[in-house]
């Protein structure tokens, strides 16, 4: 087995990630350091990711975690703010996210150590659809929900098409309901900037089949078998 894809199999990250990872000269095997993507392992290597002895998960778990502005989706943080998976330091397995939101953002984070389902929730052929609820600064009108269905210019690439519903209009913000299925660095707000206006307030309600609902947030809980099997079924 190749080492990124054994890497996923442990629950560690996505093959992508875990590729980043090998090349840092972070990975090593029966001792090695290794950096080459085609690496094969058997199941009797010793694999160590930072010092760390891996192992494929016989169990997976899934956890759905209501992520707080305030937090870095990250296992550490340089600057010492903290991070989502410092309420996960004693569950019973190593979780890791699937994506990203970024600080200021907060709402729906998946949790797994299924390395292989995360590869297929981040793989852009899936489209995986992601629902956020946003509260901007002024009006939203008609032209803006247009031209954010249309796509908009973002580093000289069009976003793809998003779904946009105005939720409700406040005196001096509008709250409006988007859904798109790429994963640029800060789209959602970037998208609204283009159109004149600044997210001040950003939460995502859907990852996929998966649905936030009533969780409060800084809370988690584990995913339902019937939420396992539609999310299974999703990809």
């Amino acid at each position: 087995m190749r080492l990124q894809k054994y890497m996923a199999s442990c629950g560690v990250a996505s093959r992508r990630k875990a590729e980043e990872m090998i090349a840092a000269g972070l990975v090593t095997v029966n001792g090695r350091t290794v950096t080459e993507m085609g690496t094969q392992v058997e199941e009797e290597d010793e694999v160590r990711v930072e010092g760390r002895l891996i192992r494929p998960e016989a169990e997976k778990r899934y956890v759905i975690y209501h992520k707080p502005a305030g937090e870095v989706t990250t296992v550490t943080d340089p600057e010492g703010r903290a991070c989502v998976l410092d309420h996960f330091r004693d569950y019973p397995v190593r979780l890791y996210p699937v994506g990203r939101l970024d600080y200021d953002s907060e709402g729906l984070l998946l949790l797994t150590n299924d390395g292989a389902l995360t590869e297929r929730m981040l793989h852009p052929s899936h489209q995986v659809d992601k629902t956020y609820l946003a509260r901007v600064t002024g009006q939203v009108d008609m032209e803006a929900v247009r031209a954010l269905r249309q796509g908009v210019l973002l580093d000289d690439h069009k976003t793809s098409p998003a779904k946009v519903r105005i939720i409700k209009l406040e005196t001096f913000a509008t709250q409006v309901l988007v859904t798109i299925h790429e994963g640029r660095n800060r789209q959602v707000r970037r998208m609204f900037e283009a159109v004149g206006h600044q997210v001040l307030q950003l939460r995502r309600v859907k990852f996929g089949p998966l649905e936030l609902g009533s969780l409060p947030r800084g809370q988690w809980r584990e995913l339902t078998s019937e939420e396992v099997r539609k999310l299974q079924a999703y990809l």
